[in-house]
């Protein structure tokens, strides 16, 4: 028989911009919709550690996270 022990997914998601409104709204968008991932992310009490956020030149933004698998205990990952 075999058990997980821990476990943990690394992402890296980018929230890009939304082309049918304008560059100035686009990016306030993606800005909130950001916010609202973490905000979901701590509402959910899901273990994460967001390894890297970069705002891209077109002002979309890429976050590279570690984050708690299906409430398995995330062990040495989140060190």
């Amino acid at each position: 028989m075999k058990r997980i022990k821990a476990a943990c997914l690394e992402q890296t998601i980018h929230f890009q911009l939304k082309e049918e409104i304008g560059q100035a709204a686009a990016a306030r968008a993606v800005k909130e919709e950001v916010e609202k991932y973490k905000a979901q992310l701590e509402r959910s009490r899901i273990k994460h550690k967001i390894m890297e956020e970069l705002i891209q030149p077109d002002e979309s933004i890429i976050i590279k996270i570690k984050k708690q698998y299906n409430n398995h205990d995330c062990g040495e990952y989140m060190a």
